[in-house]
């Protein structure tokens, strides 16, 4: 790395019972990745993702009972019309990329694994963090696994790393990070009105799951017009925050 490079911040606040979720972190991957070895530009990127329930605990509480197909699920909450909808769009995206995306399986309360995730940023920072949310999405959306399951969550940690797959269970059973993700989950609810949303450097705020060519395009003028710039460098769809918009856990 040249002394010349830069560290991006970026907090993506998003939930692992997302579709839309799951594409956005590929698309942010991906540009990162062509940014880097392809375009060469002289930054380095810091991610830390930040949890969001989709679903509200009153709605399904954190035992996940009773357990609801995915196809119930969505066709009473969002409607018949509108998840076909949404299923032919995932699906298309799918096609195109190559990655099976599935709807069979169980909706899963994410706080389980939400709470290994922060640990996982605990332990090892994005290093560690990344990949098991990278295992967790392809676990719950493109195998149909139920990622609320404590073997399904505990074999994830162990196979990237995090932890065995007994520290995991244990961990689960226990409540460590339980208040600190609940709490983190409400303080986002109040700021954040859908995911996936990517923050850049507490300042600057993309909405939605955009494609990589959009996360390009941002990269390329923060390389070449500094974190600093006033006005925001920016075009639609990044939003300027302000203040640094601090939404951690205290």
């Amino acid at each position: 790395m040249s002394d010349f490079n830069r560290t991006i911040k970026l907090t993506v606040i998003s939930d692992v019972v997302c579709p839309n979720c799951n594409i956005g972190q590929h698309e942010l991957i991906g540009a990162i990745s062509y940014c880097k070895d392809t375009l060469r530009l002289p930054l380095e990127f810091e991610i830390e993702f930040l949890p969001f329930r989709l679903v509200p605990t009153r709605i399904l509480p954190d035992d996940n009972t009773p357990k609801v197909s995915k196809d119930e699920f969505y066709a009473s909450t969002v409607g018949a019309e509108p998840y076909a909808a949404m299923q032919a769009s995932i699906q298309k995206w799918s096609q195109e990329k190559n990655i099976p995306m599935t709807f069979k399986g169980l909706v899963s309360q994410s706080t389980r694994a939400h709470r290994l995730s922060r640990k996982a940023y605990m332990l090892g920072g994005q290093n560690k963090q990344l990949p098991f949310l990278c295992a967790v999405f392809r676990a719950y959306l493109e195998e149909g696994k139920d990622v609320a399951d404590l073997d399904v969550l505990s074999d994830i940690a162990a196979q990237t790393s995090v932890m065995p797959k007994q520290e995991a269970i244990d961990f689960l059973n226990s409540s460590e990070l339980h208040e600190e993700v609940n709490n983190m989950c409400e303080k986002v609810r109040s700021k954040v009105t859908g995911v996936p949303m990517t923050i850049i450097e507490g300042k600057w705020c993309v909405q939605g799951g955009q494609s990589s060519d959009v996360f390009v395009q941002i990269f390329k003028k923060l390389a070449y017009t500094g974190l600093h710039a006033a006005p925001s460098p920016f075009a639609a769809p990044v939003v300027e925050v302000g203040s640094p918009m601090n939404i951690a856990a205290a």
